[in-house]
């Protein structure tokens, strides 16, 4: 952590000169983009940046605590109190910013949820968790936007992309990412029997333009006329877009928009969210010796959570947490289970970590 929070600390501070440099100043684009990232990081490195400072004055105190002076020492032990009542404070509300790591402070991220398997039902079951997660960020006053949708005939999604804007949006909605099981009985089940089925979604962090350097030669675009529901066409003229990244096979496409440069400005948000969870993936795959969180191992396999609607029930396998308010989490009331998995890597963190000193 400590490593991490100190990366973070001289990538800020490198962005306060870089706010300064005439270089940047006459650069309006790269200007905001840096103000953009630095504005990001200000929140977490503030208080480790005031941490640090108070290691030191703990450090100096306790020097002035072995002063034979009796009244000068009585002073120093005294501090020494009051600076690591403080320091102790800050330390867990570093923790509290840094869950998730490195990325724990974005204020956007991409959710794409994908009907598994299932048929119609799991793609009733993916605009089932759209709509509880779009409330859920309108209850906490995020933004959110459609970046591209594959509706079926039935009002279900196979696949559904978008975008969440807002203060702590990926730190509460990261460990998101999994597989969704539904139990339930369908309404096309006309004998009434209980059907199982699955969506998979995946959240990823959305990085600034100056931390993932893609360039016009690193991808294909393809245009063509977007489609409905069976094939119908939703626009005649070839606006729609289809990205594909040459060296990782990544492909994204957006046609809800009926403007082709929307479409491409979208696509290119999500390939390049697509391409930083990628390379971050792959960075966690190089130090799998390392400690990962039970619940933070970004492992999109790994069914992490069941909805059972005959007993209102719903249970997150991670942490062995059971609740019995289906109907009000899929109303949008999800803070209790991300309360719970942000406890449960709190104190992860907080047994991993140990001694503050």
């Amino acid at each position: 952590m400590r490593e991490m929070l100190d990366k973070k600390l001289e990538r800020f501070e490198e962005l306060e000169r870089l706010m300064v440099s005439p270089e940047v100043l006459a650069d309006s684009t790269r200007l905001t983009a840096v103000a953009r990232e630095h504005g990001s990081l200000a929140k977490l490195c503030g208080k480790y940046r005031r941490f640090k400072e108070l290691n030191r004055e703990i450090e100096a105190t306790r020097k002035m605590a072995e002063d034979p002076d009796h009244e000068l020492r009585e002073l120093a032990e005294a501090e020494i109190i009051d600076l690591r009542a403080e320091r102790e404070a800050l330390w867990y509300e570093l923790l509290d910013l840094t869950i998730g790591g490195s990325d724990a402070n974005r204020t956007s991220c991409i959710l794409e949820i994908r009907a598994g398997t299932g048929g119609d039902e799991a793609a009733l079951f993916a605009r089932d968790l759209f709509e509880m997660y779009k409330h859920f960020c309108e209850d906490r006053g995020w933004k959110t936007e459609i970046m591209s949708m594959n509706a079926t005939e039935m009002g279900g999604f196979k696949e559904l992309v978008f975008g969440v804007e807002g203060e702590g949006c990926y730190r509460e909605l990261q460990f998101e990412s999994g597989g969704h099981r539904v139990q339930r009985v369908p309404e096309t089940e006309a004998k009434g029997r209980i059907h199982t089925s699955a969506a998979t979604v995946a959240v990823m962090a959305e990085p600034e333009d100056v931390e993932i350097d893609l360039k016009p030669e690193d991808y294909r675009v393809d245009r063509f006329c977007s489609s409905g529901p069976g094939g119908q066409h939703v626009n005649k003229t070839a606006s729609a877009i289809r990205l594909t990244h040459y060296e990782t096979g990544i492909v994204v496409s957006c046609q809800d928009e009926k403007s082709q440069h929307k479409n491409l400005a979208k696509a290119l948000r999500v390939l390049k969210s697509r391409l930083y969870d990628h390379k971050q993936l792959e960075e966690q795959k190089k130090r799998s010796e390392d400690r990962m969180s039970k619940i933070g191992s970004g492992d999109r396999s790994e069914r992490i959570r069941t909805y059972n609607f005959p007993e209102n029930r719903v249970t997150d396998h991670r942490i062995g947490l059971t609740l019995y308010k289906l109907d009000v989490i899929l109303a949008g009331d999800l803070s209790p289970v991300i309360e719970g998995l942000l406890d449960y890597e709190r104190q992860e963190l907080k047994s991993s970590f140990g001694d503050i000193d």
